[in-house]
């Protein structure tokens, strides 16, 4: 596999505010976030017997605490070592540790059900990253991206970011429902569930053994 050297990636999640959606008292955001989980869990119901899961690019494990609700045995991981801290603050009954997503720790097929929540627009290789998720994953992956072109046009709408067309700052990716269920099958598996809360794409897929 490709060695990735971090000093010179295009991504600074360090710099990043992933806090801001789980914290915002605004009705609509929390809303929209609520919607967002509720999506994971229909997912995860069309599985059953999953009995080990880890949640890679946690942050500030926000999103842990609400899949640590919904799938027992949970363990998360963060790159930026200031993130890990605050996850475990957040989160101080879970294994939650430092990795990146190009080099994680955990052994082949050893994590029945990996979670990729609003990550994989952020990194610099994406498709390496999701050939790594494929080795250390047993069987499932649940990823979740922002849904495009609805994501920026609803940023324009809202007056944000006009200068880069509505595109939120550190997203070096963009997928569309279509780009990125054949993004996953190409690199992951077969994709068995989709589900679209307003404005993301969330992907149920099933690893393939090629």
């Amino acid at each position: 596999m490709k060695k990735i050297d971090h000093s010179k990636l295009k991504a600074t999640p360090e710099t990043e505010d992933f806090s801001g959606k789980y914290t915002d008292e605004n009705f609509i955001s929390k809303h929209l976030v609520n919607n967002y989980f509720n999506s994971v869990q229909k997912l995860l119901r069309k599985i059953n017997n999953v009995t080990s899961a880890h949640e890679i690019g946690c942050g500030e494990g926000r999103s842990t605490i609400r899949l640590n609700k919904m799938i027992s045995n949970l363990t998360a991981s963060e790159y930026v070592e200031e993130l890990v801290l605050k996850a475990k603050e957040n989160n101080p009954d879970l294994d939650i540790f430092q990795e990146s997503v190009y080099e994680l720790k955990n052994n082949d097929s050893s994590i029945e059900m990996v979670f990729l929540l609003e990550v994989l627009e952020h990194l610099d290789y994406p498709e390496i990253a999701l050939k790594e998720i494929k080795r250390v994953s047993k069987e499932y992956l649940i990823i979740g991206v922002p849904r495009e072109p609805l994501w920026r046009f609803l940023n324009m709408c809202r007056f944000k970011y006009l200068k880069s067309f509505g595109n939120t700052p550190g997203h070096l990716n963009h997928w569309s429902k279509k780009s990125l269920i054949k993004l996953v099958e190409k690199k992951f598996g077969k994709v068995i569930a989709v589900e679209s809360p307003i404005p993301w794409t969330i992907v149920l897929a099933k690893k393939s053994q090629t």
